[in-house]
């Protein structure tokens, strides 16, 4: 992990790089030289609450494209005996 460092002034200049550099690892923006926000990307924010991503989320990763479901047909409820 990758921790950057921005002034308000730089950030302001050129957002994008420190988005871009907030995928490596949280970015601090200080303002007037003590630090005032944290950027980081929304896995890390994630992360750092103990969010699991939903299925949704999920299903639309890149690399689940080519995944296919078929989910069986439940014909009766009360067939099912394990409930959580």
């Amino acid at each position: 992990m990758e921790i950057s460092t921005f002034t308000a002034r730089e950030f302001n200049q050129d957002t994008s790089k420190a988005k871009k550099a907030s995928h490596k690892g949280p970015v601090f923006i200080t303002d007037r030289g003590k630090p005032a926000h944290v950027l980081l990307s929304i896995e890390q924010y994630q992360k750092i609450l103990g969010l699991a991503p939903s299925i949704v989320d999920l299903l639309a990763m890149p690399e689940t494209v080519d995944v296919e479901l078929k989910p069986q047909r439940i014909e009766n409820m009360s067939d099912l005996t394990d409930f959580p």
